[in-house]
């Protein structure tokens, strides 16, 4: 029984190519209280993959978060397989405003402890205990109130390339680390201020609404399936777009346009961008924000030394990297200081 891939990302990708049928990029996620998430992770992976489902989904005790893509054409047979699941029938399914048929180019089930990184403990939290959902054209209405705050819950990268207007934006690397700064900034506030927030779908409001309610915030609201939702509301009900800039998305896109305003720069020359990129020596992979002109000028690099090593032959390279650890703990989303014009 096949229980994970078999194909690389360049043969996939040539698969689909040679299929030449669109594809769904879609995203969910359900807070829910799973007794045997291995057991469900198997179920998915079997199920999914005869559809010919790709993406990233983990699962925990806490609930499943989603991140996929799925032929257009095996799109009803996907969710008739999600609503025979008791706790994700008539989930709410975030397609996306822009599609590519190759934002993900594997299936990936994976076994997490929490749906979302939170350094929390969270029995001392009903996760489920949530705040107030809202719609587009009620958030629209509530963000306009004298008496809210308007906070966005991703983080710094995410936030630079786009964010609503007024929206008060943690200058931050992690989830976790926005949840304190909040609290501390609007701790006389918990009772008569309407904290309102927003993430990319939901999934990082939601986990902090049920804290923020249970730290003794009375006013409690999160923006239904967060930008990307809005997003499809306010094209299909005409509503005003009060986004400005890009929606961060975490596939091979990694942005998707909802305004047409440019609201960051190039963070090597500061001409005004906003398209992310990852560094092309593979012993860096720094995600920063690369106009055209230096994309070429640079060889898709963040800086001199990674230029001259993506220069070199492959074999070159991978000696190199030999026994270095890479990761965003070393490599700072944005945050390298090669970066003149970094946020």
């Amino acid at each position: 029984m096949q229980l994970y891939n078999t194909l690389s990302a360049k043969e996939r990708e040539k698969l689909i190519e040679e299929a030449g049928k669109d594809r769904l990029t879609i995203s969910f996620y359900k807070y829910a209280h799973i007794g045997n998430p291995q057991i469900l992770r198997n179920h998915l992976f079997i199920a999914w993959n005869k559809m010919e489902v790709l993406g990233r989904i983990y699962v925990a005790h806490e609930g499943i978060n989603a991140q996929l893509s799925v032929p257009a054409e095996n799109f009803e047979v996907f969710k008739n397989h999600l609503d025979s699941i008791t706790f994700l029938e008539n989930v709410r399914l975030n397609i996306a405003i822009e599609q590519d048929n190759k934002s993900f180019l594997k299936l990936k089930v994976k076994i997490r402890k929490k749906i979302v990184a939170d350094g929390l403990n969270d029995d001392t939290f009903d996760v489920t205990n949530k705040g107030v959902h809202v719609g587009a054209e009620q958030f629209n209405q509530l963000i306009e109130d004298p008496e809210t705050v308007l906070v966005d819950m991703r983080n710094h990268y995410e936030s630079e390339i786009g964010h609503f207007k007024n929206a008060i934006t943690p200058d931050v690397d992690t989830f976790r680390d926005s949840l304190d700064i909040i609290e501390n900034d609007l701790k006389n506030h918990k009772e008569d201020k309407k904290l309102v927030m927003y993430c990319t779908g939901g999934i990082r409001c939601e986990k902090a609404s049920a804290y923020y309610k249970h730290k003794g915030f009375k006013k409690v609201y999160q923006l239904e399936g967060g930008i990307i939702e809005y997003a499809r509301q306010v094209k299909e009900k005409s509503l005003e777009n009060k986004f400005l800039g890009k929606n961060f998305v975490f596939d091979h896109r990694r942005g998707e346009r909802i305004s047409e305003d440019v609201i960051s720069n190039c963070h090597q020359c500061g001409k005004p961008c906003d398209t992310h990129v990852n560094c092309a020596n593979e012993a860096c992979h720094l995600l920063f924000i690369q106009c055209e002109e230096c994309t070429q000028a640079m060889n898709d690099c963040c800086s001199d030394e990674c230029k001259q090593i993506h220069a070199l032959p492959f074999e070159e390279q991978k000696r190199l990297r030999k026994g270095k650890v890479v990761s965003n703990k070393i490599f700072k989303k944005g945050r390298s200081p090669v970066l003149k014009y970094k946020k």
